[in-house]
């Protein structure tokens, strides 16, 4: 059995869902082939998927939004690069249904969430899933007029699919197919966390420890901000934030996930694969707010439902009015799920079996896949 999962490179969030989601695929079928296909970096994916097999299909299957920072969008270059990937994907369809078909296995396509995905899917008569909290139709319908006739097309192809696995925290999506709503996505540490601390010398109160996280393109926070709180300890992936003598620099290869456990609370912006991490590790999240992405405010009202919280202007974060001295308020919901990832795994194991097996070859036919 082959599982294609074409994954949005607009943000690692995607990744490390849909990485989650495999490995605990893996873990139930062993033996299914898992394909990657997209434009995260090789390294990010090895870091995320650990020891679970995968290839890699090097394709840029959607554009997202382009941003200048963490915080900020780019509508003009996201329109160029929209209008530059339209003229690619023709010849990377051809391509990589060729490929496809020439493995010669039952195939079924996994997407995280480019629209793209529908067309690829259809080209090799596959079956076709997909894995979101939120459709591009959602993010540039509110973008402008110039978007609209991305986001038609993005909801057009998402209604081409045969099962949407609905992830909490999500937007609205009526895509008028099946679904499977899950839990929270977060993937599980793989590194012993006594260790972990002991290497970065952090303090046993984990209330002093602070994550600060903001994806790949990060905020550029300056160093001195830190000194403002000198009785904490911050881990970044930052190296010039790391400079700092109250901060940690997270080892390479290591994710922000594995030390989750050992922090009391997440500097960050809106993101949907940070909330589940942090939300499954019970860490409070100091949320600084975001402009011009739709998701952004929909995050922003699931954290207060659901997790412990204090929100940020980015005038606060910039300046380093973090409040880390004021007691975190309590989610106002109850909390989610936390086995999104199983729950998922679960379901596209079913799928694939009900589609592929006939009643007559049984479970027993399965060693086949």
């Amino acid at each position: 059995m082959l599982i294609v999962a074409c994954i949005s490179a607009h943000g690692f969030g995607h990744g490390s869902r849909t990485a989650a989601v495999l490995t605990a695929l893996h873990q139930r079928q062993p033996g299914w082939r898992l394909v990657l296909s997209t434009a995260l970096p090789e390294t990010f994916l090895r870091t995320a998927l650990g020891p679970v097999p995968f290839e890699r299909r090097p394709c840029r299957w959607d554009v997202g939004v382009v941003q200048a920072d963490a915080l900020g969008a780019d509508p003009e270059a996201t329109l160029a690069a929209l209008t530059a990937l339209d003229a690619q994907l023709p010849q990377q369809w051809a391509a990589e249904a060729a490929w496809l078909v020439a493995q010669r296995q039952p195939l079924l396509v996994l997407g995280d969430v480019p629209p793209a995905a529908a067309e690829l899917a259809r080209r090799v008569d596959a079956p076709l899933i997909w894995l979101a909290s939120f459709g591009w139709e959602s993010i540039y319908g509110p973008m402008g007029p110039a978007f609209q006739p991305w986001a038609r097309r993005s909801l057009e192809a998402y209604r081409q699919g045969d099962l949407l696995l609905r992830c909490p925290l999500a937007m609205p999506m009526d895509w008028d197919i099946p679904e499977v709503e899950i839990g929270l996505t977060a993937g599980q540490p793989r590194l012993d966390p006594a260790a972990l601390a002991q290497q970065l010398g952090l303090p046993s109160d984990r209330e002093r420890c602070v994550l600060i996280s903001f994806g790949g393109l990060g905020l550029n926070l300056a160093p001195e901000l830190l000194g403002r709180w000198p009785d904490h300890v911050f881990i970044t992936s930052d190296p010039p934030l790391a400079e700092a003598p109250n901060a940690r620099l997270l080892p390479p290869g290591v994710r922000p996930l594995e030390v989750m456990g050992l922090c009391g609370r997440l500097l960050t912006k809106p993101g949907y694969s940070s909330f589940c991490e942090a939300l499954s590790a019970g860490v409070g999240v100091h949320l600084v707010h975001r402009d011009g992405f739709a998701e952004a405010p929909v995050l922003e009202a699931a954290l207060v439902r659901h997790g412990w919280h204090r929100l940020l202007s980015q005038e606060q974060a910039r300046s380093g009015d973090w409040q880390l001295d004021q007691p975190l308020l309590p989610p106002q919901g109850a909390p989610l799920a936390a086995d999104g990832n199983v729950q998922a795994a679960q379901a596209i194991e079913t799928f694939a079996v009900q589609r592929f097996f006939s009643s007559q070859q049984g479970a027993a036919g399965q060693d086949q896949f």
